[in-house]
């Protein structure tokens, strides 16, 4: 790798050009360019590669296996949603080099700790101001460098810190210097104000001062003694202050800016959640239009949707049927241009992903077009491909009498559709051989022309559909059914039904009959997607259909912003498994709880949520402009019940997007805290336009830590950018 070589890089069957590949020094970037001379390089870092897939693993691979065989290709998979680069070797020795070399350099990544993390990134700065590859950086490159940073800092302290950092006088940084110099520039008063609060002595921090600040700033109660003793094993690197049982300020900072001093608590990470409800009780994460990459009228249709939603954790997806040539259903966004793709390849791409990030069931959510006869190839493909995760009977073929959990469903694959009668006949062995059922209810398109000719006041008939009983007998738990009321589905609904409503009428549900519709969602699955006339693919709001305790609220995870930002909030807990649990006062049949209202329930109990935003470090440039610098500002939101919607912001910092210092404090009163997500969103303020977003991080509520606290910040795609976060205090008290 660090020799070079050519490969082919393929963008389609017609596409496929020659380009040299080559590992740098740093064993991190990879860079490449065309065989012609003269032409432009390009370069992208390890860090941004989330897999290296083998063989046709891509659509785009798959379409030349004639032509290249499966041992010489291999697919580069990026981080969020920047497209796959497809390699083609010379041979499969070089295709096997490259992959077990990428693979270990991605192992390494994962496996480095926030020092080693930090070291590669001031490395990175230094070599991007190096300008003349000398290996030392000159106090012009130094002041170049602060501004590629995100420092305006006035040319007298620069230099002084420069002078201070050049031990060796030879008005250059080397190596050591530069980061003596780095850390300088990053001395953090703000950690150091509180560890010499803390600190006995004013040096360290001993056993005793470390137990005194996680009893009052971080409110542990539990084991604080034995914890204490872990922070100084596992954060201190100075041996001589493990031996004497205390801890630097080095240590503390370490400790500080880990995964265990981030907001995020670690007992939220891993599935603590019960597993063992019945599948309405939990918020499943689900994807809308699953198969389009971009928006809805030209986008283009791909398995490499599927294969990103699923590896976000996603566990409802959509298949939108057609029928296709050759007798092959295929799946597209029906009547629009978006690009076409076989049923089958969208079944092989499930059952190959389907568990490789949650071993918990996935629901695929057939919209059905399809003539009886590709109905049956469907019920084949999905048979033969999915084989034995495909659920095709009752669990244990008992008598049902409500949903199961998660917990017994693990690595089966449900299928949710229309269907020829109900589970009872299914069990008594009554179903006819071909029965004529209604047309799916989410036809968008059907639901725009429906608006228009409504207001024309012309009544349209809804056609109806024959549906084959193979492909029927395939749909056990998740039969799709049209929604009439909640009275009528209090008296008449199975449990293993369900409704599927747009967004707009899941709101008029919720306006007109919350508590029902909580109710509603106490006994049975209900699906909320985006309306037809979101043609861009842009996203609802999410939290307003949980609040009403749909289970199945479907986005567009191609598209980043606020809602996904939600979701990847909510199920960010219980090991990501794509599965949240519903708080208690939605699950119980008994309760009625009314989002509109939550003062009215039982155990009402209000919070106040206090945070003060301290400091901002190293959050990355917005504007490509050399000598543009942020003015950052940081906006907290909170998400739940119409009540505790509510957003504030802090003053904007000018011209430091590298140390800015707030200390500004913002309050909440949370009625419903069990529903409540906080999203903090930092800006770069513009007075005269819109500002431009900087980064983002979402969490439950109840998976907040309390005291001082690191925010580890993400792009817009759901991706951290190392080393950007906020730095906090956080108080939940209840309202008196």
């Amino acid at each position: 790798m660090l020799v070079g070589t050519v490969m082919r890089k393929i963008k389609s069957r017609t596409w496929k050009k020659q380009r040299y590949f080559k590992l740098q020094d740093d064993c991190m970037t990879i860079w490449y360019k065309s065989k012609k001379a003269g032409k432009a390089h390009s370069t992208f870092s390890m860090r941004d590669v989330e897999v290296v897939r083998e063989g046709h693993q891509s659509e785009v691979l798959l379409s030349i296996a004639d032509e290249f065989p499966a041992n010489r290709c291999f697919t580069v998979v990026f981080h969020g949603r920047r497209g796959n680069l497809d390699l083609v070797a010379e041979s499969a020795e070089e295709a096997q080099s490259w992959i077990k070399g990428m693979r270990k350099l991605i192992e390494n990544l994962e496996n480095m700790g926030e020092r080693e993390k930090l070291d590669q990134w001031i490395g990175d700065w230094f070599q991007k101001a190096d300008k003349n590859n000398d290996g030392r950086m000159n106090f012009k490159e130094v002041r170049d460098l602060l501004r590629m940073m995100n420092v305006d800092m006035n040319e007298h302290h620069a230099h002084r810190l420069f002078t201070m950092a050049d031990k060796s006088q030879t008005g250059a940084l080397e190596g050591d210097e530069f980061v003596l110099f780095y850390k300088m520039l990053t001395q953090r008063e703000d950690i150091l104000n509180i560890f010499q609060e803390y600190s006995s002595d004013g040096q360290k921090l001993s056993q005793s001062d470390i137990e005194d600040f996680l009893r009052k700033e971080q409110l542990e109660d539990v084991d604080i003694q034995h914890h204490a003793q872990e922070l100084i094993k596992y954060y201190e690197p100075s041996d001589t202050a493990k031996q004497l049982k205390a801890m630097t300020f080095d240590g503390f900072l370490m400790y500080l800016g880990s995964a265990e001093g981030s907001i995020f608590s670690p007992k939220c990470r891993g599935i603590f959640q019960d597993m063992t409800q019945p599948l309405c009780h939990y918020f499943i994460s689900s994807s809308h239009n699953t198969y389009l990459m971009e928006d809805q009228l030209r986008g283009q249709s791909s398995v490499e949707g599927y294969i990103r939603a699923l590896n976000r954790g996603c566990r409802c997806v959509e298949v939108d049927c057609w029928d296709g040539a050759n007798g092959e259903p295929i799946v597209y966004h029906g009547h629009t241009f978006t690009s076409k793709i076989l049923f089958k390849d969208v079944v092989n791409a499930v059952g190959k992903y389907a568990f490789k990030i949650s071993e918990y069931p996935v629901i695929l959510s057939i919209e059905n077009h399809c003539s009886v006869d590709q109905q049956r190839v469907m019920a084949q493909h999905l048979k033969h491909i999915l084989g034995d995760k495909l659920l095709r009977g009752m669990l244990d073929g008992r008598a049902p009498v409500g949903l199961p959990s998660p917990e017994e469903l693990k690595g089966k694959i449900l299928l949710k559709a229309k269907k020829i009668g109900g589970l009872e006949e299914t069990l008594n062995g009554t179903v006819e051989d071909s029965l004529t059922g209604e047309v799916s209810d989410e036809d968008e398109v059907a639901e725009i022309d429906e608006e228009i000719l409504h207001r024309e006041s012309i009544r349209r008939r809804k056609s109806k559909q024959r549906l084959s009983k193979e492909l029927s007998d395939c749909v056990v738990y998740c039969k799709s059914v049209h929604f009439r009321s909640f009275k009528h589905a209090r008296i008449h609904s199975k449990f293993y039904e369900v409704a599927s409503f747009t967004e707009s009428k899941a709101r008029k549900q919720l306006r007109e009959a919350g508590a029902e519709f909580v109710h509603h969602n106490a006994r049975q699955l209900t699906r909320v997607y985006p309306t037809g006339f979101r043609t861009d693919s842009s996203n609802f709001n999410p939290q307003e259909m949980w609040n009403a305790g749909c289970q199945i609220v479907a986005l567009n995870f191609q598209t980043a912003g606020e809602g996904m930002d939600l979701n990847d909030g909510l199920f960010s807990q219980n090991g990501r498994c794509g599965y949240v649990l519903k708080p208690a006062f939605m699950r119980d049949k008994n309760d009625r709880f009314d989002p509109e209202l939550p003062q009215k329930r039982d155990d009402y109990q209000p919070i106040v949520l206090t945070i003060q935003v301290i400091s901002g470090q190293q959050l990355p440039k917005v504007n490509i402009k050399e000598d543009s610098i942020v003015d950052p500002l940081v906006r907290v939101e909170i998400h739940g019940v119409l009540m505790d919607q509510a957003k504030q912001e802090t003053r904007h910092i000018e011209n430091n997007g590298f140390n800015p210092l707030w200390n500004d404090t913002l309050r909440f009163t949370i009625h419903t805290p069990e529903l409540a997500l906080v999203r903090f969103v930092v800006e770069d303020y513009d007075k005269t336009s819109k500002n431009d977003f900087v980064g983002q991080f979402t969490l439950p509520l109840s998976c907040m830590q309390k005291g001082y606290r690191h925010i580890h910040l993400l792009s817009r795609d759901g991706t951290r950018i190392s080393p950007s976060s906020l730095f906090v205090h956080v108080r939940i008290t209840d309202l008196e």
